[in-house]
């Protein structure tokens, strides 16, 4: 019955967009003959078969084989209805991309695990270009990654350093195998939670410095987050199928997502009560310095909503760099 319904979705669909193509080509529009050279796209799908087809070759791998058969140092290969990827091999080219116009490429694509990740777009890095990305983008470049904030905070980098060289030598004192991979990423979850919220557990945590079950929960989350964010899915090229989630990877993203909510949202939202009574008024940590941002009126400049939407990226971005080569 579901297949059935599907089918005759996509073939509603596949009609609405012939006519449209049709009538595109009949109108002669001059912009179609400008597009760089690729190969011949499917109605509807594009070259997403052609792709998906040459199982052995990711992705870039086989962009890169269609511009060597096209001889070309710029092509342009469309997947589903209106996606256009247009890769460029030549230093001159890129700059025509990246800085002569930069204003048009610049902005990301809207995927659905972006939006869930973001809380509808409500940071930085995942968001496409726009008011709402400048805001936060200046927020973190003024406030948070600047050269003083960094520098206030050496001290608790180095402190979870030396916490890590005491907690393997406790391992090969014991002669207990080492997972390096294990243990960095500890290192970077706490390195990260002492910056944000200035602790290093979520639980009463353990004494010879090594992961709890709530980090390793925390920690194995950020990883699924990062794993599904903007990987390739079918229903991101066809937006009839966005409903669908044939891929999964929108329910992999919400419940790895759930967990991180579970146990950062407790804090900011502690924390968020604590500068509104009163209690606290010396900024410490990141969080503090995303509460504490007022605007022109006095008001604080960034909701409870975006505090935790910014917090989750931050999160991902600082580590992502590491755990992408674990």
């Amino acid at each position: 019955m579901a297949i059935t319904f599907l089918a005759i979705i996509l073939f509603i669909y596949s009609i609405i967009y012939a006519i449209k193509f049709s009538q595109y080509y009949l109108k002669g529009t001059p912009s179609i003959r400008r597009l760089p050279p690729g190969p011949k796209p499917w109605p509807l799908i594009g070259c997403l078969p052609a792709m998906l087809s040459n199982k052995n070759l990711p992705a870039y791998q086989w962009i890169h084989e269609v511009m060597k058969q096209f001889n070309t140092e710029i092509a342009c290969i469309r997947l589903g209805s209106n996606t256009h990827i247009i890769p460029v091999a030549s230093p001159e080219l890129s700059l025509e991309f990246l800085n002569t116009h930069d204003s048009v490429f610049g902005s990301r694509s809207i995927s659905m695990t972006a939006e869930i990740v973001s809380n509808g777009y409500l940071s930085t890095v995942l968001s496409p270009m726009g008011e709402q990305w400048k805001k936060m983008r200046k927020i973190l470049a003024s406030q948070v990654l600047n050269s003083s904030t960094l520098h206030r905070m050496l001290g608790q980098r180095t402190d979870e350093a030396d916490i890590l060289l005491r907690y393997i030598f406790g391992l090969t004192k014991n002669g207990e195998a080492i997972n390096i991979r294990s243990i960095v990423r500890h290192y970077c979850g706490t390195v990260i939670r002492r910056m944000i919220f200035s602790r290093r557990y979520y639980g009463k945590g353990r004494e010879d410095g090594g992961p709890s079950l709530e980090e390793e929960e925390h920690n194995q989350a950020l990883l699924s987050i990062l794993r599904h964010v903007n990987a390739f899915s079918i229903s991101e090229f066809i937006p009839l199928l966005k409903t669908f989630d044939l891929d999964g990877h929108g329910k992999i993203v919400k419940r790895a997502l759930k967990v991180i909510r579970n146990h950062d949202e407790p804090i900011i939202e502690e924390r968020v009560q604590e500068w509104g009574d009163g209690k606290k008024k010396k900024v410490e940590d990141i969080l503090d310095i995303l509460i504490s941002l007022k605007n022109e009126n006095g008001k604080s400049l960034l909701s409870i909503e975006e505090i935790k939407a910014q917090v989750t990226v931050i999160y991902d971005s600082f580590v992502f760099s590491f755990y992408h080569i674990l």
